[in-house]
């Protein structure tokens, strides 16, 4: 089914409280996220970070080339964000509020419990663009403040919010969800996370669950029952 585009003609700032454009202002959250993630990340010494490791990391060899699938989540993020700014005002609201809410609960776990890996190569041994852009991201991302993964609590609350959506195909949400699973392979592979961090971004994602769609399944529910 296609969808008709969001009228945003007449747009400006004087008229965010407009019910119209009221959405548009969950965007500031992630003012909030970005001014977080530079505390965290800069004012956390990390002598002060707990050491996250366990046996699965031992056994997820080091491949530069998940790299890709790495960096393509970021393109997962924006895109998803502006599909349904453009066409799907409701998905919107629902999946900005779902990225909050694990924002939220992962800054609190890095200020409460902070955690570091110690699983990046101490060199790469060969050199290709793969590598290149893992030294970018090596470089600005410290290794720091990691459980949970919001890669991971990122990619789950997309696939989330699509499977709920009549309108996109069977084939896109599949696609998501194997893009999903990669990603939980991909932030282990190129060693950003810990194994650990993959599995502390499901209860994330099931408190933001509860709290975004807590109310529709109830109400699913009693409707059933009549």
């Amino acid at each position: 089914m296609k969808r008709r585009r969001v009228d945003y003609s007449g747009f400006s700032l004087r008229r965010l409280n407009e019910p119209r454009f009221a959405h548009t202002k969950l965007m500031y959250g992630w003012l909030v996220y970005f001014a977080m993630y530079f505390l965290t990340e800069n004012l956390i010494p990390e002598e002060r970070c707990h050491v996250i490791h366990c046996a699965v990391d031992d056994m997820i060899p080091f491949r530069e080339g998940f790299v890709i699938v790495y960096v393509a989540w970021f393109l997962l993020v924006v895109g998803a964000l502006a599909y349904t700014f453009f066409y799907d005002v409701e998905s919107f609201r629902k999946l900005q509020i779902f990225l909050m809410i694990t924002q939220a609960a992962a800054m609190i776990c890095y200020l409460v419990y902070p955690s570091v890996q110690h699983l990046r190569p101490a060199s790469f041994a060969r050199r290709n663009l793969c590598t290149w852009m893992l030294g970018v991201i090596y470089a600005f991302d410290t290794p720091t403040g990691i459980t949970p993964s919001l890669h991971v609590a990122y990619a789950l609350g997309i696939v989330s919010v699509a499977c709920k959506d009549r309108a996109l195909s069977g084939w896109v949400k599949a696609a998501l969800i194997v893009f999903t699973a990669l990603v939980c392979y991909a932030v282990c592979s190129v060693k950003q996370h810990s194994f650990i961090d993959v599995l502390a971004a499901v209860p994330v994602c099931l408190l933001a669950e509860a709290l975004v769609y807590g109310k529709d399944c109830r109400l699913l529910r009693r409707h059933s029952a009549k």
